[in-house]
């Protein structure tokens, strides 16, 4: 089945003046990766309590709760050190805590950060109920709130940073039609992200805008797309067995929201002897994603700046405490629709990159992930062809 009511967001890539500025600061700062609902890294994840960066915060506290650790290690050993870095830029303590995925536990802390007072608070939302409920109690209290990553249909937060989540299903798409070009009627299976996650019903959005057309015309065939609840890995890789199994062992490529779930999938291909024949897209460019490209079982990833969002967090939370609306504006001059709420939210969207085997040295040089990592075992061949270490 198809994910219901996709939610269009513009490319903050069409705004002039500021936003022109914008883009260009995010392409050319040092890029690390993002996605919602990425899979685990070697990078693992730390504890889910409050931390605030050495060096005081002269302008206060601002509160961010993430999400969850279970099916990704990004919140914890990558959003939470750079928001707490970039925070601390702007001349703030930072409270970072982590939910767990208990919808609970997140409301708890949002109380106690609303208690205590915080200055702004950053909502990485484990669904959009929560994060909307979260947002009407801090706007009671007078405190700005700022959706992280996740948009919250139904909410009241003025701004919402992200990834132009469009485009990065949109190159998924691309990078499956140009990888089964010149097979007509190839047989495609799409494994999508949580169907209560915004961000997987904008992927899909945007391999939909690439790969409709071509399902239509014949070029390719859907054979079925399918949201994975709570981007669960494992339930991703049973669900395309079934579906595999259905349509007789016959698959041409996989649509893969995510690293986590593109690797998944691969399991389920060497089950098959298919690993390396069927091109498979991912999301997030972690370790195991690279190497899986390098090994030739995974085709592609898109590679997301999470420092850039980080830093435009921050930026955006030291406008909204001083009550600069017009600083605030500045910065966020994108916009996503919020056809729940009925309402147009100002918007940070940052560029994201497709990530095939030579673009690969470019995600290690950056600094996202060490070479010493991605280069082991039966990858150290291809690293060493491609010049990486």
């Amino acid at each position: 089945m198809r994910t219901n009511n996709p939610v269009r967001s513009k490319n903050s890539g069409r705004r002039k003046g500021a936003g022109l500025a914008l883009v260009a600061v995010g392409l050319a700062s040092t890029l690390v990766l993002s996605a919602c609902g990425s899979n685990s890294t070697s990078s693992g994840s730390s504890s889910s309590g409050s931390s605030a960066p050495s060096g005081g915060g002269a302008n206060g506290t601002v509160g961010v709760i993430l999400p969850e650790t279970a099916t990704s290690a990004r919140w914890e050993a990558f959003d939470k050190p750079m928001l707490q870095q970039a925070l601390s830029a702007q001349g703030f303590d930072s409270d970072v805590q982590n939910a767990q995925g208990d919808v609970q536990k997140f409301s708890t802390l949002a109380d106690g950060m609303i208690a205590k007072g915080v200055k702004v608070l950053v909502i990485a939302s484990i669904n959009s109920e929560v994060g909307s409920a979260v947002a009407a109690k801090a706007k009671k209290a007078g405190i700005p709130t700022i959706d992280y990553d996740r948009l919250n249909l139904g909410g009241s937060s003025d701004y919402y940073v992200s990834f132009d989540n469009v485009k990065v299903g949109e190159l998924q798409g691309k990078s499956i039609a140009t990888a089964l070009q010149g097979k007509q009627g190839a047989q495609v299976i799409e494994i999508e992200g949580a169907p209560t996650d915004n961000n997987a019903t904008l992927f899909h959005q945007g391999q939909e805008n690439v790969l409709k057309p071509l399902y239509d015309n014949g070029t390719l065939k859907l054979v079925r797309s399918q949201p994975i609840d709570n981007w669960d890995n494992q339930q991703g890789g049973n669900t395309f067995e079934q579906i595999l199994t259905g349509n007789g062992g016959k698959v041409d490529g996989v649509v893969a929201a995510n690293d986590g779930l593109a690797g998944a999938i691969i399991t389920v291909l060497k089950k098959n002897g298919l690993n390396g024949k069927v091109p498979v897209t991912g999301q997030d460019a972690t370790v195991d994603g690279l190497q899986a490209i390098l090994r030739g079982d995974q085709y592609m990833t898109v590679f997301k700046p999470i420092k850039d969002e980080a830093e435009n967090t921050a930026k955006l939370a030291a406008a909204l405490a001083k009550g600069d609306t017009a600083a605030a504006n500045a910065l966020a001059q994108g916009v996503s629709q919020d056809p729940k709420g009925n309402r147009t939210v100002k918007s940070v969207l940052l560029p994201p990159q497709t990530i095939t085997r030579n673009e690969v040295k470019t995600v290690i040089d950056t600094g996202y992930v060490k070479a010493s990592d991605v280069c082991t075992g039966d990858v150290k061949a291809a690293c060493t062809q491609l010049g990486i270490g």
